[in-house]
């Protein structure tokens, strides 16, 4: 993805989840889903070992990346999709990011961000999504509005997946946040 990305004068850096994946042998995953979960609502996911870990592990690789690239948080953009995007509003509000991108997430946690605290975020779901429903997105949209986020929200036809158009917005949201010197 980096590749394709075309962002020469950046340093890309991609976490990956912790937790083998039960369904896909090469996947990988932040936690594993509650039986019935609907990605609507937060209430129903509550607190477990495997998420304490996630929270925990990218909370340290956030903090090392930083040190060892010599790069301030205050350059940097943490993005995830599907978990990956709800792990980056979990745990990447808590840090002075440059920004946020939340690719097909959700949220499966309450946001514990003050209000203007949580860095310039862009979102991006499929109306088609059938694994993540748009609606999630939606929630995450609320939310961030009541947290008066600078907030780039947008949905396209396609369904829980990055397609070329969304790898395009995304760079386009990191020059105009991280332009090079």
């Amino acid at each position: 993805m980096a590749q394709m990305m075309e962002l020469g004068d950046y340093q890309l850096v991609f976490p990956e989840a912790p937790f083998q994946h039960p369904y896909n042998p090469v996947g990988k995953m932040w936690y594993d889903l509650p039986q019935n979960y609907s990605f609507i609502g937060t209430s129903e996911f509550g607190d477990r070992p495997d998420l304490s870990t996630s929270r925990q592990l990218l909370t340290e690789f956030i903090k090392t990346q930083a040190e060892l690239a010599n790069v301030p948080l205050a350059r940097t953009i943490l993005g995830g999709f599907s978990q990956g995007g709800a792990m980056t509003l979990d745990v990447g509000t808590q840090f002075p990011l440059a920004g946020l991108m939340v690719l097909s997430g959700y949220l499966h946690s309450p946001l514990m961000a003050q209000v203007g605290t949580v860095p310039p975020t862009l979102v991006i779901h499929g109306k088609q999504d059938t694994v993540v429903p748009v609606q999630s997105a939606h929630q995450v949209r609320d939310r961030l509005q009541a947290l008066n986020t600078l907030l780039q929200y947008e949905e396209y036809p396609m369904g829980h997946e990055i397609q070329p158009l969304v790898v395009g917005r995304i760079q386009t949201f990191i020059k105009r946040l991280l332009p090079t010197r």
